[in-house]
C-alpha cells in the first residue's frame, strides 16, 4: 500500500500535471520534463507513457494548430486571388492559375524549402539554450534567400518567352506574364517571411503568427475588391493586392519581433557576424531546397503527364478536384511538419536523446491517425464530393472512380511530410533529397508512364505508379528515423553548436584586437 500511494504521488507525475495545466510552462520546462519521465525507471512503464504522452501532446498541441493555421491563411490568399482574376473573365482565371502554379509555385517552393535551413539551425540553438545564436541564423538566412530572389526575379521577368517556350499560346503568355510582373514584390517578400517564420517557430512562437496572417487576409480581400474592381487595375492589381499582403505579414512578424518581451533574448539587433560563414549555409539551404522543390514538383508533373492522355479535359477536371482536397488536406500535413521540426530541433539541441525519439513517435501517430480520418471521409462522400468544385455527373463519377488513390495519398501524407520534418530537424536534408530523387523521379515517374500508357490504365495508372514512388520513399524516411541513433544525433547537433561558439569566440577576440574582418 505504502508503494501505491508513493507511486501516486511521484514528483514526476505531479510535474507532468503542472505543465498540462498550466499555461505558463515553457517549452524548455516541458522538454525537461519529458526527458526525465522518459529517463525514470522507477515509474511503471505505462505510467511513463502515458505521463510522456501528456507532456509531449500538450506541446505538440501549442506548436501544431497555430502552424495549420497559417499554412491554411497563406494558401487562401493565393486562392482568393485567383477568385477575383476569374470574375473578371476566363482567360484572366487560366491565366492567374497558370502564372501561380507554373511560376509562383516554383519559387515559393524554392525559398521556404531554402529557408528550412534556419529552421534547423535555429531549433538546434534555441533548444542548447544558445539564444544570441538564433538572431543570427535569421539574418544570415534573411540574406542568402535575399540574394537567391535575384535571378528568380529574372524567371519573372521573363516569364512570357519561357510560357511560349512551354508551348502556351501568345495570349494566355501575355496575360500570364501580365500577372507573374506584380507578384515580383513577393519574391523579396517570401526572402524575409520564411526566415521570421522559422525563427519564431524555433521558440515556439506560433500563435501571433497565425493571428496576423489571418488580420492580413481580411485586409487583402478588402484591398483586392477596391483595387481589381473599383479602380480597375485588373490582373496587374490581383497580383501587385497579394505582394502586399505578403510584405504586409512580413512587417506585422518583424514588429512582433522588436516588441515582444518572447524574442528579447534572441533578437539583440542587427549584427555583422550575420556575413560570416554563408558559404555553409548556402549548402545546408541548398539540401533544403532541393528536398521540398523535388517534393512540390512532384504532383505537378501529375497533371502534366494527365494532359498527354486521350480525353485529356476529363482527365485533368477529374484530377484538379481531388488535387485541390489533397491541397488543402495537405496544409494540416505540413503543420505537423513544423512542429514535429521544432520538437525534434528543440530536443536534440537541449541533449535530451529519448525525449526527441518519443517526439518523432507521437508526432508521426498523431498525423498518421488524422490522415486515417481525412481519408475515410473522402471515400465516405466520393460521389458528391466534385459537386463542390463543379457540375456534371460525368465529373462526379470519374472523381469518384479516382477517390481510392486520393485517400492512399491522403493516408501517406499523415506520414511523410512529418518524417521530412525530422529530417529538417536533425539536418538531414541533403539526404532526403536523394531519396527524393530517386524514389520520385527514378521509380514513381516512369512507373506512371508505364502503368498509364503502356497498360492503358490512364490517369489512375500514372497517378498509382507516382504513389508507388511515395511510398517506397516514406518506407525508406520511417527505417531511416527509426534506426537513428539519437544520441549520436545529439552528440553532432552539440558539435555543430560549439564549432559556432568557437566562431563567436574568434569574433569576439578580433573585435577586441580592433580588426576588422570576421572568420567564416
Amino acid at each position: 500500500m505504502e508503494s501505491q500511494t508513493n507511486e501516486l504521488h511521484h514528483p514526476l507525475l505531479q510535474t507532468v500535471q503542472d505543465c498540462t495545466t498550466s499555461h505558463s510552462a515553457t517549452a524548455h520546462g516541458g522538454s525537461a520534463d519529458l526527458e526525465r519521465v522518459l529517463s525514470d525507471t522507477e515509474l511503471p512503464l505505462v505510467r511513463r507513457l502515458t505521463a510522456a504522452s501528456s507532456i509531449e501532446l500538450n506541446l505538440l498541441y501549442k506548436l501544431a494548430a497555430p502552424a495549420v493555421m497559417v499554412y491554411l491563411i497563406n494558401n487562401s490568399m493565393s486562392m482568393s486571388t485567383r477568385i477575383f482574376s476569374g470574375q473578371l473573365g476566363n482567360m484572366e482565371l487560366a491565366a492567374a492559375s497558370l502564372g501561380n502554379q507554373g511560376i509562383q509555385l516554383f519559387a515559393y517552393g524554392l525559398m521556404l524549402g531554402m529557408g528550412s535551413a534556419v529552421e534547423t539551425l535555429c531549433g538546434q540553438a534555441f533548444g542548447a539554450q544558445k539564444y544570441d545564436m538564433l538572431g543570427v541564423y535569421f539574418q544570415r538566412s534573411a540574406i542568402v534567400l535575399l540574394v537567391t530572389a535575384i535571378p528568380v526575379t529574372m524567371i519573372y521577368i521573363f516569364s512570357k518567352p519561357i510560357l511560349l517556350l512551354l508551348g502556351q499560346s501568345p495570349s494566355m503568355a501575355s496575360y500570364a506574364a501580365l500577372f507573374v510582373y506584380g507578384l515580383i514584390p513577393q519574391v523579396f517578400a517570401y526572402a524575409i517571411n520564411f526566415p521570421i517564420q522559422k525563427f519564431l517557430q524555433a521558440q515556439s512562437i506560433v500563435s501571433p503568427s497565425a493571428y496576423i496572417s489571418a488580420g492580413t487576409l481580411v485586409v487583402h480581400l478588402i484591398l483586392s475588391w477596391i483595387i481589381v474592381y473599383k479602380l480597375g487595375l485588373g490582373l496587374l492589381g490581383a497580383s501587385l493586392t497579394l505582394s502586399l499582403s505578403w510584405w504586409i505579414i512580413v512587417g506585422g512578424q518583424f514588429g512582433y519581433i522588436l516588441s515582444s518581451d518572447r524574442c528579447k533574448a534572441t533578437w539583440t539587433g542587427f549584427n555583422s557576424k550575420a556575413f560570416g560563414g554563408l558559404w555553409e549555409f548556402v549548402r545546408l539551404s541548398s539540401g533544403s531546397a532541393v528536398m521540398l522543390c523535388l517534393e512540390t514538383w512532384y504532383f505537378q508533373i501529375l497533371v502534366l503527364i494527365a494532359g498527354l492522355l486521350e480525353n485529356p479535359e476529363l482527365s485533368l477536371d477529374a484530377l484538379s478536384v481531388c488535387m485541390s482536397v489533397n491541397g488543402l488536406l495537405f496544409m494540416i500535413s505540413v503543420g505537423f511538419n513544423a512542429a514535429a521540426s521544432v520538437r525534434v530541433g528543440n530536443e536534440l539541441g537541449a541533449g535530451n536523446p529519448k525525449a526527441a525519439a518519443f517526439s518523432v513517435l507521437t508526432v508521426t501517430t498523431v498525423s498518421f491517425l488524422i490522415a486515417l480520418v481525412e481519408a475515410m471521409i473522402v471515400l465516405s462522400v466520393r460521389d458528391v464530393i466534385s459537386y463542390a468544385f463543379t457540375g456534371g455527373e460525368t465529373v462526379a463519377n470519374a472523381v469518384s472512380d479516382l477517390c481510392p488513390l486520393l485517400a492512399i495519398t491522403i493516408t501517406l501524407n499523415g506520414i511523410q511530410p512529418v518524417l521530412s520534418g525530422v529530417a529538417v530537424g536533425c539536418g538531414w536534408q541533403t539526404y532526403v533529397a536523394y531519396v527524393n530523387v530517386g524514389c520520385y523521379y527514378v521509380v514513381g515517374i516512369p512507373l506512371g508512364f508505364l502503368l498509364g500508357f503502356h497498360f492503358n490504365l490512364g490517369v489512375k495508372g500514372i497517378w498509382s505508379g507516382m504513389i508507388g514512388g511515395t511510398g517506397i520513399q516514406t518506407l525508406i524516411l520511417l527505417w531511416s528515423t527509426f534506426r537513428t541513433d539519437w544520441n549520436k544525433e545529439v552528440e553532432k547537433t552539440k558539435k555543430r553548436m560549439d564549432k559556432w561558439e568557437a566562431n563567436k569566440e574568434n569574433v569576439e577576440a578580433m573585435k577586441a584586437a580592433g580588426q576588422s574582418q570576421y572568420p567564416d
